[in-house]
């Protein structure tokens, strides 16, 4: 190939990249909500694509459990880096929960952040949630959003603020506090998982510049009444992982009673079907 062709070849890629991030963008302005399905490896998220999903996110409790590994400890870099780089061939548009950046140096999460953009990721999660069970300071957290803008600033980047997971002291303002910084650093969008309260949602939705994303919670408020209230980008997180589980058990013990299985699955050649067509290639 020559020099000419290669410099036409990546002016391709990047103006495809864009292309994409665009859209990934748009799914967050108009229309319905982006209902963000969430897969935990490559099946599950190829299932999604032929399912017709034109977005998913990946699970880190999924990917860590998948790997043997606990959630949230910053242990999973290369499972997630593995994954997101066979997603992203994939015919939705992919953005991939990092936890806290694998890391708290700002470069070296700004460098995750331009491995997965190369990939073809249009979005990313990062949480300020510690291992520990504290927040990370609004300070440094606001210097990882800005580090990770930097290096790929057309990456989708969804500051996600723990408040209400681990419980913070006075969480309503305390979310407005982070969300208000984090916007200001560049965050793309607020994911603030946990939050089911109808006056912080409406409150946010009404002082943000940026989308509101959160987190589907059975039992409580419905993907419709989300949607009424503003708030733009709906996630099943881990849920569909856990569902996964439970179906799987429930399953093979129904095989010692009258063998009964749901209706509806997919066939043996189907699962050959989508790994032809949505193979990782790796």
């Amino acid at each position: 190939m020559t020099y000419a062709q290669r410099a036409e070849a990546t002016h391709s890629r990047a103006a495809d990249f864009r292309s994409r991030a665009e859209a990934f963008r748009a799914l967050h302005r108009t229309g319905e909500p982006l209902l963000l399905p969430n897969a935990w490896d490559h099946a599950s998220a190829a299932a999604l694509a032929h399912g017709g999903f034109p977005a998913i996110g990946t699970t880190s409790l999924g990917v860590a459990s998948a790997a043997g590994k606990e959630d949230a400890t910053g242990g999973t870099r290369e499972e997630t880096l593995r994954l997101a780089r066979g997603l992203a061939r994939l015919p939705a548009l992919i953005t991939v929960d990092i936890e806290g950046g694998f890391s708290e140096r700002p470069q070296e999460v700004a460098g995750l952040a331009a491995e997965l953009v190369g990939a073809g990721v249009v979005g990313v999660n990062i949480e300020d949630g510690r291992p520990d069970g504290t927040l990370t300071g609004t300070a440094p957290q606001c210097a990882l959003i800005r580090a990770v803008k930097e290096a790929a600033p057309e990456l989708f980047v969804n500051a996600r603020t723990d408040t209400y997971w681990l419980r913070a002291d006075d969480a309503a303002d305390e979310t407005a506090r982070r969300a208000a910084a984090y916007q200001h650093a560049g965050a793309d969008g607020l994911f603030v998982p946990g939050l089911q309260d109808e006056h912080v949602i409406s409150a946010l939705v009404g002082t943000l510049d940026v989308p509101l994303n959160i987190l589907f919670a059975p039992g409580h408020l419905t993907y419709r009444r989300l949607a009424e209230m503003g708030v733009r980008r709906v996630s099943s997180g881990s849920l569909l992982f856990r569902a996964a589980l439970h179906a799987a058990v429930e399953t093979a013990r129904s095989l010692t009673r009258d063998g009964a299985v749901p209706d509806g699955l997919p066939s043996y050649a189907d699962a050959q079907a989508l790994a032809a067509a949505f193979g990782q290639g790796q």
